[in-house]
């Protein structure tokens, strides 16, 4: 209050509020999409799906909820042509098909363009096998499970995050990862194979198989023995990534496990 010399308080009004929420929210969506596909300098991504919600009590019931306020999905060719310096916010998620809250200072939620389901109920708890190594440092005196979790936990060691998955419902995959790096990482699954005899073509021609019906971003072969040159050959400008006996033990002893590979007598079988 100039006049007087005094700063009066006033509420802005319930509509006010909304709207300047509705604008954040919606900003926030455009922002997002905009920092990630600037980022992009090796074009890795082509789509991006965004959903947007909160965490929040319902006034109605007093329970916890997540209510998406926004999702959208664009290409990135259609979002290059976009001037964000000159659009209004909402007229642009409109054009971009994206599902936007009518009152999302009310909560009222949207249906995701696509939900993500991040718990996966194929995996199962992992045991520690790395630390128990002194005891049999063989890895051919691990049975197939514990060798899996032995790849587990390297791969754990080394900066993913890994689960382990159940046996007879794994499709496929025995560890799945999550390089969590932005822009590079993503998912990986990985196989383990103990084996004491070359592995063959088909095993890579499953695990290519796999992650293509993953939606993974790599794969990775383990194993305790060796790879025929089909096999570097069918990998060869793919996503795939074949460590065999040798790399095995030297990964191993890289987070601090001295492990060793002394293959049975034939007439004794392995997996």
């Amino acid at each position: 209050m100039k006049a007087q010399d005094t700063v009066e308080v006033r509420q802005r009004k319930h509509t006010e509020i909304g709207q300047s929420y509705q604008a954040v929210i919606a900003a926030i969506g455009l922002r997002t999409l905009h920092e990630l596909f600037t980022s992009d300098r090796r074009s890795y991504l082509d789509v991006i799906v965004f959903n947007g919600y909160v965490n929040a009590v319902d006034p109605a019931t007093g329970k916890d909820v997540r209510p998406y306020l926004i999702s959208l999905r664009v290409t990135k060719e259609h979002f290059s042509e976009i001037d964000l310096g000159r659009i209004e916010v909402r007229a642009c998620l409109r054009n971009l098909g994206a599902h936007v809250s009518p009152r999302a200072s009310e909560l009222v939620a949207v249906k995701p363009v696509i939900k993500f389901e991040m718990v996966d109920k194929r995996f199962v708890e992992q045991g520690d096998v790395l630390s128990e190594l002194d005891a049999r440092p063989n890895l051919m005196d691990l049975n197939p499970y514990e060798f899996e979790n032995l790849v587990g936990n390297l791969f754990s060691k080394m900066g993913l995050e890994t689960k382990l998955t159940r046996s007879h419902r794994d499709g496929g995959v025995d560890v799945i990862a999550y390089d969590t790096r932005p822009i590079l990482g993503g998912k990986v699954v990985i196989q383990a194979k103990r084996y004491r005899h070359t592995v063959g073509l088909a095993a890579v021609r499953d695990l290519f198989g796999t992650m293509n019906h993953e939606g993974a971003n790599k794969g990775i072969l383990v194993t305790t023995s060796s790879y025929g040159p089909d096999a570097y050959d069918f990998v060869r400008n793919k996503p795939i990534e074949l460590i065999d006996g040798g790399v095995l033990l030297y990964h191993l002893e890289k987070v601090g496990v001295k492990a060793r590979i002394v293959f049975p007598p034939e007439t004794e079988p392995t997996n």
